[in-house]
């Protein structure tokens, strides 16, 4: 070999080797490949705005396929921050962490002196059957009017990757009958949603949210495929359900619940790559450089929980297990200031 082409192969060497140094250091996720809609689900083509209320129920759309009640052992169970026992004291008593994308704001803006009830989640619970998965929401308590007000929802991480696939929402739930009027159901396509890094605030601008409505008050290709009501065992609780089929046979997921009015809107996901945090804000005096919450407001969530699988704790998103392995029917999680934790037992 001369050595022209001797220090050619050298020079090659190092590169390849500084190459794989950098994807071995590499703190960026792998990117998995994104969730694809059921082939029988296809957008809704007429979408009017996601926060409109229509004048009147779509009761000329004939149904077929209608949630019965509840499955009697639920799949998961996740608590949450009761930010009325601070009200008084204009700020939350912890579970804002803006940065990790969790938000305990039933607050209005700037001033903090009007705390929401109906948008403080309390309690919530995912059930399953064949059909349907059902997910029930426990809101401290009503509006001005002892009503829920507000929008709820649930995001569903379908490929357990951090990044959410499908929203489900309800706006101002007011029947104890199985309904579909103010239900919508929206999907991640070019899955953007969580930006460069899942869950974990980062570039401003990325992404465009869940950009495709597949479900709009009955509209869509399967009339049937979510549905809400009031509880009518519980005083301020919502009821969700939605196809099992949605996720084209998957048997594994995360769900997170959501409370909020105008910010809980689907192009705003995440909503921590949209805003700075001293855009946002914070609800906890503890981060005096942000408090208190600006325009991010009137909102809740809670931590993800694990259905269908053991999680090992390192999934985007997740409540935290402190305890190791457990069954995930019987992980129980509550959030405090430091974030959600969780441990085995039963609520």
């Amino acid at each position: 070999m001369n050595k022209k082409n001797k220090n050619t192969l050298i020079s090659v060497s190092m590169l390849l080797l500084a190459m794989l140094a950098c994807v071995s250091s590499s703190a960026t996720p792998v990117a998995t490949e994104a969730p694809t809609l059921p082939p029988t689900l296809i957008p809704v083509v007429v979408i009017p705005s996601s926060t409109s209320v229509p004048t009147a129920s779509n009761t000329s759309i004939p149904h077929v396929d209608i949630p019965g009640e509840l499955p009697v052992e639920h799949s998961s169970f996740a608590g949450d921050q009761d930010s009325f026992i601070t009200s008084a004291e204009k700020r939350a008593p912890g579970g804002d962490r803006f940065t990790f994308g969790r938000f305990e704001r039933p607050f209005n803006a700037d001033t903090m002196d009007v705390y929401h009830a109906h948008l403080d989640i309390q309690e919530n619970y995912v059930y399953r059957d064949a059909k349907w998965i059902y997910i029930v929401i426990i809101l401290k308590g009503g509006d001005a009017d002892r009503k829920l007000g507000g929008k709820y929802g649930v995001e569903i991480d379908s490929d357990l990757d951090g990044r959410g696939d499908w929203l489900i929402t309800n706006l101002q739930p007011a029947s104890k009958e199985w309904s579909t009027d103010n239900v919508e159901v929206w999907f991640d396509t070019n899955n953007d949603v969580g930006g460069s890094v899942s869950v974990t605030a980062d570039e401003l601008g990325k992404g465009n949210g869940y950009e495709t409505k597949i479900f709009d008050r009955g509209q869509g290709d399967d009339a049937d495929l979510a549905w809400a009501r009031l509880s009518s065992q519980q005083a301020f609780t919502v009821q969700l359900a939605v196809k099992t089929s949605l996720l084209g046979g998957s048997q594994t997921f995360m769900a997170g619940v959501w409370a909020g009015g105008e910010n809980l809107d689907p192009s705003l996901f995440d909503l921590n790559d949209h805003f700075t945090q001293d855009q946002a804000g914070s609800s906890l005096v503890e981060f005096e450089f942000y408090y208190p919450i600006k325009a991010i407001f009137e909102l809740d969530n809670a931590c993800r929980v694990a259905i269908g699988f053991q999680p090992t704790g390192n999934e985007p998103g997740l409540c935290t297990l402190e305890s190791g392995a457990c069954p995930p029917s019987q992980v129980v999680c509550v959030d405090t200031i430091y974030g959600p934790n969780c441990f085995c037992g039963q609520p």
